[in-house]
């Protein structure tokens, strides 16, 4: 899987998607709610983050906001020790190396097959932000 392919799909099968891009990384949001995106591509390093080393050719980040059941299923309850994993390491979910104590997971380079296996994730994404959003328009 490539960027645009990733973007393409959470794009056209999530209904409702909107997409922002700043800091090299691609934000998507659930309609109108700008605030905190379920889902980002990273394409490259920056000052706050350079965990991954996304300024190798080629590589990118997807980064995806699961559920606390979900982030423990694969992690397991622990706080993350960062020094426990190889941020550089293509294929591998593993989890966010700023963004885990918010139950974000991360994959450089998904392959077809990893990409298969995180689409339950992003959809559980989208559902969390849909909720989110739903929840504040109620309450406005």
């Amino acid at each position: 899987m490539n960027e645009n392919e990733i973007t393409r799909y959470i794009s056209e099968f999530l209904p409702g998607v909107e997409t922002a891009q700043n800091f090299g990384y691609t934000f998507f949001f659930y309609q109108s709610d700008h605030k905190m995106p379920f889902a980002t591509l990273s394409a490259s390093d920056n000052e706050y983050d350079r965990f991954s080393n996304l300024d190798r050719e080629g590589v990118f980040r997807l980064n995806i906001g699961v559920s606390k059941n979900t982030f423990h299923s694969l992690f397991g309850s622990a706080p993350i020790d960062r020094s426990d994993y190889d941020f550089t390491v293509l294929d591998k979910i593993m989890p966010h190396p700023e963004y885990a104590a918010q139950q974000f997971i991360c994959v450089l380079n998904p392959s077809d097959a990893t990409f298969q296996a995180l689409q339950s994730m992003i959809a559980e994404a989208y559902n969390i932000a849909m909720k989110r959003n739903a929840k504040r328009e109620t309450s406005t």
